[in-house]
This record gives C-alpha cells, sequence and structure tokens, in this order.
C-alpha cells in the first residue's frame, strides 16, 4: 500500500478509535473528555505519526526507550508523550533527557525504577512526572508489574518519598497475548478503592491505564481513563529484530 494510502487509513482509524471511546464513555454515564486515547506509535515511522498529528491528535506513547529518544525530536514539540512500554531503572534519566515533553511513564513496577526516576527529574531540572504503578492483574510471571497486595504499598512510596513524581493511577496490561478480561480490569479498580482509601486519594481524579486495541471500549465502561491503542490506528506492527 502507498504511504499516503497508509497515512489516510490510519487518520480515519484514528477518528473511529476516538468516536468509539466516546460512545463507549456515554453508555455508562461517564464524561468522554476523561477518557483519552493514547496512538500507540512503537514501531511506526515518523512520517505517520506526523500524519496523525495533522489530523488534530496530541497524545502518543511509545514503548522502546532508544526508538522513542530517536523519534521524539523529529516531531512537534506539543505532543504529550507516553511511555508505555517496560522501563528499566538504568534508562530513566536517558528517557527523560530525549523527550523534555514527556507527559506520563505508566509502567512503574518498583521502588527502585520511581527512585530512579524522580532523581532524574531532579537533576534535569524539568517539572515532576507524572508516573502510574503498573500491576500484574494476570497472576503471569512473563508480565510487569507487582502483586495487587504490593500497589499501596508502592503508591504509598512514590507519593511520600519521590516529591518530584506524582503518583497519578495504576495501569495493567492484562493477559499473556495482551488481552483482558473483566476479571483484570475488575483487579485494578479494586486496587484503585484499596489506594484511594489509603492514601486520601478522590477516585474521581485517579487515572486508570487499561484497555488496548482489542478491548478498549470494555476497559472504558469499566473505568479506564487512558487506552493505548496501537494497531487499530496505525496497522500491524513491524517489529525491529532487537528492540530496547
Amino acid at each position: 500500500m502507498a504511504a499516503h494510502a497508509v497515512e489516510a487509513t490510519a487518520a480515519t482509524a484514528l477518528r473511529s478509535v476516538i468516536l468509539r471511546a466516546r460512545k463507549a464513555a456515554e453508555l455508562v454515564g461517564r464524561d468522554p473528555e476523561r477518557v483519552r486515547v493514547v496512538a500507540v506509535s512503537k514501531t511506526k515511522p515518523v512520517s505517520l505519526i506526523r500524519q496523525i498529528y495533522d489530523a488534530g491528535h496530541r497524545c502518543f506513547g511509545e514503548n522502546y526507550v532508544q526508538e522513542f529518544i530517536d523519534k521524539a525530536p523529529q516531531l512537534p514539540e506539543d505532543i504529550e508523550w507516553h511511555f508505555v512500554g517496560h522501563l528499566q531503572s538504568n534508562k530513566a534519566k536517558t528517557l527523560l533527557a530525549g523527550v523534555p515533553n514527556l507527559a506520563m511513564v505508566h509502567g512503574v513496577d518498583g521502588e527502585k525504577v520511581a527512585n530512579h526516576l524522580d532523581r532524574a527529574v531532579s537533576s534535569l531540572g524539568r517539572h515532576p512526572l507524572k508516573v502510574l504503578v503498573q500491576v500484574n492483574t494476570s497472576g503471569e510471571a512473563s508480565k510487569s508489574g507487582i502483586e495487587p497486595s504490593s500497589v499501596v504499598e508502592l503508591a504509598r512510596h512514590v507519593k511520600t518519598h519521590c516529591p518530584n513524581l506524582v503518583f497519578s493511577g495504576l495501569m495493567t496490561i492484562g493477559m499473556p497475548d495482551y488481552t483482558s478480561t473483566p476479571e483484570n480490569f475488575r483487579t485494578l479498580t479494586n486496587c484503585r478503592a484499596d489506594v484511594c482509601k489509603a492514601l486520601g486519594m478522590d477516585e474521581d481524579q485517579f487515572e486508570l491505564s487499561m484497555g488496548m486495541s482489542g478491548d478498549f471500549e470494555q476497559a472504558i465502561e469499566m473505568g479506564s481513563t487512558n487506552v493505548r491503542v496501537g494497531s487499530t490506528i496505525f496497522g500491524p506492527r513491524d517489529y525491529p529484530q532487537k528492540a530496547t
């Protein structure tokens, strides 16, 4: 397919996803403006991201640090970037230095990576960084994230001991094939209730990042405020031989 045809298809797909997201929110009486569609552009070229940007979208997500810091400087500074992959603690400063307009990190799964991000924000002198704690809701050893029973402890650590981070909520990936079940989503909403009660936070202001291309409407119906949609917008992935 010619490049311009791919770009036109992606822009059309984006509009469809946004419409579906709004309808899912309205179906359960939620404010559609409280749902953020993160267009996950991993492995996709800058030219294609730019087309989605030109169609009016500003919220994008990337998974791999090296790819991210290569692409971000080539794109407009008003993009709201989200890091939605697994972040190794030793790459925290590289990520923040390479993407000054990084808005949120979705996958904080331990005190070590939280501490590294906190120090990196401080040393770079940037404004506080929003972070989500990643929860393993499927019990799969292959998935990153902490056990639901440890969520309150990690959330408290970020909120109490990481002054340069803004603890904003929770994130989950779901099952081994990256789909999710209502149980995964319910587990995350239960964790939200536990954290909000323990830390005195308002559930209405609490972020949940759950739902991807195959299940984002169900995730929104169950309370998600961030859906990470990639292949439905951009098409199938062309994975690099070695991703960092």
